[in-house]
């Protein structure tokens, strides 16, 4: 008769290894928390929550509609104080691809402008969206460059934008100042909305005639130039972006804020 093999009972876990274990998970959680802690009290954030309750509390870094620092070739496109700037981080491995301006007043109440001329598309199931193709960009005339504006929605998806943009509309002509909607708060979560801003970007051509992932920083470029403000986080992770030279401000038919 053959004997059956004897199993050995496993061996309980080391009550060190359950420690260790614990321990690792602590510091991940610590860390993402002191990431989210650090990142919400750097630099221009530290004055976010107060300025959304009163946007008096910075009025002096508010650049207004229609302003051109130095002879910029884009005018700036709405009222409001930069926060977000282009290659900032809202979180781990997040590279921020454009502008965040927030206008510190109610949803649906601040304009936003065309800062130059060109193309205007809106994709069918764009809530919040337009961008504007630009056949010849300012700085670089032997190529095609695209500008991006967003939120321009209510947390539920009531839609700023234009009537004049109804979804669907592709290649609309129009010039530096038009009126493309109003701030708003839309992500697409009701429950977990932006901010009240616009979010502005550049977004590069793809090399066919249309634009490429907006999502990604690589498809973007930095505004700086374009506006004449030190607007890469990079090269400035603190202060506000104001104008260091001469400002004009263009003769744009202005609709006033909403109440």
């Amino acid at each position: 008769m053959h004997n059956k093999p004897f199993l050995l009972a496993p061996k309980p876990k080391s009550p060190l290894r359950w420690l260790l274990l614990a321990l690792a998970i602590a510091a991940v959680v610590a860390g993402l928390l002191a990431y989210d802690y650090f990142f919400s009290s750097k630099g221009r954030w530290v004055n976010y929550r107060a300025y959304t309750q009163d946007h008096q509390t910075l009025a002096e870094y508010r650049l207004q509609p229609g302003t051109r620092c130095d002879g910029s070739p884009f005018a700036f496109p709405t009222t409001g104080v930069i926060f977000g700037l282009w290659d900032d981080s809202y979180g781990l491995r997040h590279r921020h691809q454009g502008l965040d301006i927030f206008a510190g007043t109610q949803v649906g109440a601040t304009p936003i402008y065309a800062a130059y001329p060109g193309y205007l598309t809106r994709a069918a199931d764009w809530i919040s969206t337009v961008i504007i193709r630009i056949p010849s960009d300012p700085l670089q005339p032997n190529r095609q460059i695209w500008t991006y504006y967003t939120h321009m929605a209510d947390k539920h998806g009531a839609s700023f934008v234009s009537e004049a943009f109804p979804p669907g509309t592709s290649e609309v002509f129009v010039e530096a100042g038009t009126l493309l909607g109003f701030q708003g708060d839309y992500s697409g979560d009701p429950s977990n909305p932006t901010g009240l801003h616009l979010h502005f970007s550049i977004v590069k051509d793809d090399g066919q005639g249309s634009f490429l992932n907006e999502l990604e920083i690589s498809n973007t470029l930095d505004p700086s130039p374009y506006f004449n403000l030190p607007v890469n986080d990079n090269q400035n992770p603190v202060t506000y972006p104001q104008c260091a030279g001469t400002t004009t401000t263009q003769n744009w038919n202005l609709e006033p804020e909403h109440e």
